[in-house]
């Protein structure tokens, strides 16, 4: 009697959970619920069938862009409301201007989604947009069919609470989720752990192979990601977990396995939010180190990411010596690379391979030391580096074809290199990475507005006197726009404008704002456009990755690249 009171229990929670479909309701005999993570809503129209989206999120309600919408977007947005269907989309501000974050952006739906937050979209807060580009729908007026209208009662706020209490009581399970953890040795495995849980929930994850007749599931987890494994399950009951970066390299490895798609995508959204928090750079590292092993491409790239724009803290860090050959390739060939400058990169490379004494075959080394820019290494260095680089008697043949490269790089005209059959101007070589050092950066810290600076019109010894001179603004209020009779977008903004005309016929300008989080890591990197470029469009969550307070300094780079004409 009791086994089949447990049963029916949990059949009822679970329909309950099956009909709560997070829209944002009121029931008619209570007070109005508070918003839940996901909730939608229609606002700026004083018709409840139309409006501009939004959707509540991490506390706040933002808006949504526009970019990609169609109707199947629209139609999820109207079924999560409980409207019949969806009539359009409406773009261009017609409910008014918004303010605060702008939520999603890129939106794909399917159309069948039960929630906007199951479509797919970049990441939380991640957009290009402004806020004259909130989406709009509208919905299938359910007013003309009264009679049979729908009131809904939605109780739902306590179910997941209520299913917690269910998997930690274990009252009524059925299903046995033995852990064991590799020692190391082969078919040998630490003490067994077993966790017992309820065969109904668990087939909501058919990985879990809880099908009828079946009483067990023996999982072999590591033994740093065993003490997580519980919270993992209780997520399954209730769909809520707090994740923090101790933790979010497990559970995201648990969601893949047994492939709990929400659970996934949400912990891939929250590695960038997490990735700064380790100054040691053991976290990202081992993450890097997970994703290749997963082939995540999304979140290697994330990481690479993080350790090319702080490629300076990585080198000063305790993770620094033991990154692998492949990571350490993988970050040098990238162009987004922040350092002083080439010979920093080529310094701190050489003292990585000497550290590393012989474990390091001397074709891992050659590898490695391809990957290093030499032309835009300055020409006094080029000079001296046969007696003071530690490893150029190892690889001398590689350091005199580079250095050769290098000193025609800075001694000849674009023309004249055109002309050599073996010269590639795509060749990353011919790339200048984010270099910071003077001459071609400035900093313009919180308390100031505007710095100028004079560079060379490009990185090539021959134009070295041919200097551009340059003028670094911050506008953070309209009145500062105004002044300058320039419109501001949003705000902030900076801008970064020549006031030279001498660039030469083969010289473009692909420069780059830098924002520096409290002065400890790079948070994020924006293009400038027009001599433009706008910091964050979306509030404060605009940014690659997260700065508290915005607390942060501004960096302007200058990078002159050769095109052809």
């Amino acid at each position: 009697m009791q086994t089949h009171q447990n049963f029916c229990r949990i059949w009822v929670l679970l329909l309950l959970l099956h009909v709560a479909d997070g829209a944002f309701t009121f029931d008619l005999f209570e007070n109005i619920a508070a918003p839940k993570e996901g909730d939608v809503r229609l606002a700026g129209s004083r018709s409840s069938s139309e409006g501009r989206v939004e959707v509540y999120h991490d506390g706040r309600w933002g808006t949504v862009c526009d970019d990609g919408w169609d109707i199947a977007e629209a139609q999820v947005v109207c079924r999560q409301l409980r409207f019949s269907g969806a009539k359009g989309v409406q773009v261009g501000q017609p409910y008014g201007e918004a303010t605060g974050p702008i939520w999603m952006d890129d939106m794909i739906c399917q159309g069948t989604e039960k929630h906007l937050l199951n479509c797919a979209f970049k990441s939380w807060g991640v957009t290009d947009c402004t806020h004259k580009e909130d989406v709009g729908i509208i919905c299938e007026n359910n007013d003309n069919n009264s009679k049979n209208a729908i009131y809904s009662l939605d109780h739902s706020f306590s179910l997941s609470d209520e299913l917690g209490q269910l998997f930690d009581s274990e009252v009524g399970c059925d299903f046995l989720i033995i852990l064991r953890s590799p020692t190391g040795h082969r078919f040998e495995y630490e003490t067994e752990e077993m966790i017992c849980a309820h065969k109904m929930i668990l087939l909501l994850v058919p990985r879990f192979n809880a099908s009828q007749g079946v009483s067990n599931i023996t999982v072999d987890i590591s033994q740093s990601c065993k003490p997580y494994f519980p919270t993992f399950l209780r997520y399954i009951y209730t769909r809520q977990i707090d994740v923090d970066l101790s933790s979010i390299h497990c559970l995201h490895w648990m969601a893949s396995m047994f492939e709990v798609k929400h659970l996934m995508e949400g912990t891939a959204r929250l590695f960038s939010e997490v990735l700064p928090e380790d100054t040691l750079f053991h976290t990202q590292v081992s993450i890097y180190n997970y994703a290749v092993e997963t082939e995540d491409l999304v979140l290697q790239e994330n990481c690479l990411q993080y350790l090319s724009w702080n490629f300076q803290n990585l080198t000063n860090s305790p993770a620094w010596p033991d990154i692998s050959v492949k990571l350490l390739r993988a970050i040098l060939v990238r162009s987004d690379l922040v350092v002083p400058n080439e010979y920093f990169v080529l310094q701190s490379v050489e003292n990585w391979i000497t550290d590393k004494d012989e474990a390091i075959s001397l074709e891992d080394q050659a590898l490695i030391l391809n990957c290093l820019r030499f032309p835009m290494i300055p020409v006094e260095k080029l000079y001296v580096l046969e007696t003071n680089s530690s490893l150029y008697n190892n690889h001398s043949k590689l350091y005199s074809e580079k250095i050769l490269k290098a000193f025609q790089f800075n001694v000849l005209l674009f023309s004249d290199l055109l002309t050599n059959p073996k010269f590639d101007r795509e060749e990353r070589d011919y790339h200048p990475r984010l270099y910071v050092d003077y001459p071609w950066s400035v900093t313009i810290s919180p308390s100031y507005s505007s710095r100028s600076l004079s560079t060379p019109s490009h990185n090539s010894l021959i134009f070295r006197s041919k200097t551009i001179n340059w003028e670094a603004n911050i506008y953070r209020s309209h009145y500062d726009c105004s002044n300058r009779r320039l419109q501001c977008k949003s705000l902030p903004m900076a801008r970064l404008a020549s006031h030279s005309h001498y660039h030469g016929n083969n010289i473009v300008y692909q420069n780059q704002l830098l924002l520096s989080c409290q002065g400890k890591y790079i948070c994020h990197i924006q293009d400038f456009k027009s001599d433009l470029a706008y910091v964050t469009k979306n509030a404060t969550h605009g940014l690659t990755y997260p700065c508290p307070d915005s607390q942060y300094t501004y960096q302007f780079v200058v990078r002159p690249v050769y095109v052809r004409v």
